[in-house]
């Protein structure tokens, strides 16, 4: 008996009834042998760490733009921080934790550079919605590997594309990821604020602090054990209602007083006015594209879904850096 094969059975043997069984697995668009070693999932948790979009998110924004501190979060620490929230969950109610580690790792690949702001850029330019989640399976799916994809499994790309609030993953371990983001981007986008100097933990009402508690740690104690108290030995994943609620409240806050606040938000409009210019000067010339999004044209791409591709796929710096080398003057550059 092959190790993948003992690993499947010891799934069924160890893991609760309502888990994704790697042996069960809806499989990929294109069938391939299986590896003797691996699961399904571990297969593609491992493709989706050693794709270039994995490692460009080292230098894409979480909510700071381009921040001096070492230690603000960035797209990557992000993703790490909801991977290892999502195992913890996914360990305690005995959920496949490697299909949930792989949804985690994938779910914000195709991210913009510049945050959300990136997003709304390429919104108005392509007259179309942009929309992250959705670029992520399309990273897996059509980018990576020039073309060909990374051929991963239905139930990780459908906890990508259905990570967002507004989405219903169809497994328990997508579910389980859909809430981690939520858990980790309000209070380590929190713990950045206050090391910016831009809210303080007592700014905090105290309705929401009576219930979730005063600090990062506190909180994400209580938020995680909820989620696990709550849904153990069921066949779904949610929070109770109480902390439902504050949750819900918490991030309302966040929304007011950091994603919108002018202080932390004043370089967006700078960012989103570089990425609306770099569009329109791919669009007056498209053999300006990079080799491989010439490539996706010839393929029958349509020039603004290409040139969509390529700006999403851009880190900060990168697009911060081509900017300036299409329009800066080079005596400029070291003013």
């Amino acid at each position: 008996m092959l190790i993948r094969e003992k690993q499947e059975r010891q799934e069924h043997e160890i893991l609760s009834p309502y888990a994704s069984f790697s042996d069960q697995s809806r499989g990929r668009d294109k069938e391939e042998e299986q590896c003797d070693l691996r699961t399904v999932y571990q297969r593609d948790r491992d493709r989706i760490i050693h794709c270039k979009a994995f490692r460009r998110l080292k230098h894409k924004t979480q909510v700071f733009l381009s921040p001096g501190d070492d230690h603000y979060r960035t797209r990557l620490t992000h993703t790490l921080e909801v991977a290892q929230i999502a195992r913890t969950i996914a360990r305690s109610l005995r959920l496949n934790e490697d299909l949930t580690e792989a949804i985690a790792l994938g779910h914000d690949l195709g991210h913009t550079p510049f945050g959300h702001a990136g997003e709304r850029a390429l919104s108005r330019c392509s007259g179309r919605s942009f929309q992250h989640n959705e670029q992520s399976v399309r990273v897996v799916e059509k980018l990576e590997k020039r073309g060909a994809g990374l051929n991963l499994t239905w139930e990780v790309r459908d906890g990508m594309l259905n990570h967002k609030t507004s989405c219903t993953p169809a497994t328990l371990e997508g579910k389980i990821v859909r809430l981690a983001d939520k858990i980790a981007y309000v209070n380590h986008d929190m713990d950045d604020a206050i090391r910016g100097g831009i809210m303080k933990e007592s700014d905090l009402p105290v309705s929401i602090v009576k219930v979730l508690g005063n600090n990062t740690r506190d909180r994400l104690d209580c938020l995680i054990h909820d989620v696990i108290d709550t849904s153990y030995e069921t066949d779904t994943v949610r929070m109770s209602e109480e902390i439902g609620e504050a949750l819900s409240a918490l991030r309302r806050y966040m929304f007011e007083y950091l994603y919108t606040n002018p202080v932390a938000k004043s370089e967006e409009v700078k960012a989103e006015k570089l990425l609306e210019i770099l569009y329109d000067y791919y669009m007056e010339d498209q053999s300006r594209l990079n080799n491989e999004s010439i490539e996706m044209l010839y393929m029958g791409e349509d020039l603004t879904t290409v040139i969509c591709d390529y700006i999403a796929g851009m880190t900060d710096n990168y697009a911060i850096e081509t900017f300036k080398e299409i329009y800066v003057p080079g005596a400029w550059k070291g003013v």
